[in-house]
């Protein structure tokens, strides 16, 4: 039968324990397992939710933040002052505000005599030294998500390395002959389980364009590391792809 043998402070000597469910270890043992498993199975259930609200929390509180002293100093009776001669700090309101003024602004901006002067605006700004480096980037980076000139829209399989091994990445520049680079496009690979990720020239030949999937799911699979889900059922193909044979007999 098979066993492990352990000291015994009672008789000071090494005893022999057979591996058997009623042996008191191998029962101390299965319930510390047990117990294990129940953490891990919780903390996987709750440590997304937690992460989740702290930072919506964090974020709310950060952006309720900018306003209050803000207000204070230009209409200082309109809050009113605690005990201790602090602004007063309604919650929500600063959330309520900023969020507000950001619709205002991207609403007037919309308007041709405010959009020229907010172009003219940008111009200045990109031509004042040291402003124009912060302002540029800036600038660049938001509109690569949200702008107009959204730059991760178009998710790819790019092959660096390894012939057959392809990484998840994003078609930042399809021309970038101001490089000396004809052939290559410029793309951006994300890391997981990281908001950072490296630049690379690669010949188009070696850049899958995904048709089948979104920008967004294919940021996410990058970022998790490949454990989340692809949402979308259909198969992914690539711009590079043979078109599918005609066998219907149609046009």
């Amino acid at each position: 039968m098979n066993g492990f043998v352990v000291f015994s402070p009672i008789s000071a000597n090494w005893e022999y324990l057979p591996l058997t469910v009623n042996n008191p270890f191998m029962k101390s043992s299965f319930a510390f397992r047990k117990l294990f498993q129940y953490f891990l199975q919780g903390l996987i259930i709750l440590a997304p939710i937690g992460i989740t609200i702290w930072a919506i929390t964090a974020l709310f509180n950060f952006i309720d933040g900018i306003l209050p002293d803000l207000i204070e100093r230009v209409f200082p009776h309109l809050l009113g002052t605690d005990a201790q001669g602090n602004a007063r700090e309604i919650p929500g309101l600063g959330f309520l505000l900023v969020i507000v003024i950001v619709l205002l602004v991207g609403y007037i901006s919309s308007s041709f005599i405010v959009g020229r002067l907010v172009a003219l605006l940008d111009k200045i700004l990109e031509r004042v030294p040291g402003i124009k480096l912060i302002y540029s980037t800036l600038k660049d980076f938001f509109e690569a998500f949200a702008g107009n000139k959204r730059k991760f829209n178009k998710p790819a399989l790019i092959n660096i390395g390894a012939p057959d091994v392809w990484r998840i990445g994003f078609i930042t520049q399809q021309d970038v002959s101001d490089f000396g680079l004809l052939e290559h496009v410029a793309v951006y690979i994300p890391k997981s389980y990281a908001f950072t990720g490296d630049l690379y020239f690669v010949k188009k030949d070696r850049v899958r364009v995904l048709l089948e999937v979104s920008s967004g799911d294919a940021m996410k699979f990058a970022i998790s590391g490949g454990v989340t889900d692809i949402e979308d059922d259909n198969p992914v193909q690539h711009a590079f792809s043979p078109k599918p044979e005609n066998r219907t007999g149609e046009p």
